[in-house]
């Protein structure tokens, strides 16, 4: 299991590091892609806050600049490196608090994948965004991240 989200975080990392290299090059950021990847971020770092059972430092859909995104980024990363590295359950239930302020109980494994595939479901968002405004989408599907 270890392997398996080390892989997926390994595809996260070079995703969202692949379009913060991207908007930081643009000349202007359309205002959606930066409302999406702000979320993006903020979400990683309030699900990394609830299996830490800390408070988060960020809210669901406070902006963030363009240039701020990487060092969130990578400190996102880095804390879900760690929670994989020392899991010994990933069985194991984590309780908190969801934005509607209800108790809710998910193991960790369903924790880590929802981040993938909301990272995912966002990333797809702003390639929609880029289109809208003549930006070419750079290519992060998880097949063309394998082929390099």
């Amino acid at each position: 299991m270890k392997a398996f989200f080390n892989q997926l975080f390994d595809y996260n990392f070079y995703c969202n590091k692949k379009l913060i290299e991207t908007c930081n090059a643009l000349d202007l950021v359309p205002e959606k892609s930066i409302e999406l990847f702000s979320h993006l971020l903020n979400a990683h770092h309030i699900w990394n806050a609830r299996i830490a059972r800390r408070k988060a430092e960020y809210e669901v859909f406070q902006i963030h600049a363009v240039k701020d995104w990487g060092d969130i980024h990578y400190e996102n990363q880095r804390s879900s490196f760690g929670v994989i590295t020392n899991a010994q359950d990933f069985d194991l239930h984590i309780d908190y608090e969801n934005s509607n302020e209800i108790s809710v109980t998910n193991t960790l494994q369903d924790i880590l994948f929802h981040i993938i595939n909301h990272s995912t479901h966002h990333r797809g968002q702003i390639a929609i965004d880029f289109r809208k405004n003549n930006i070419e989408p750079i290519p992060l599907d998880y097949i063309s991240y394998k082929k390099q």
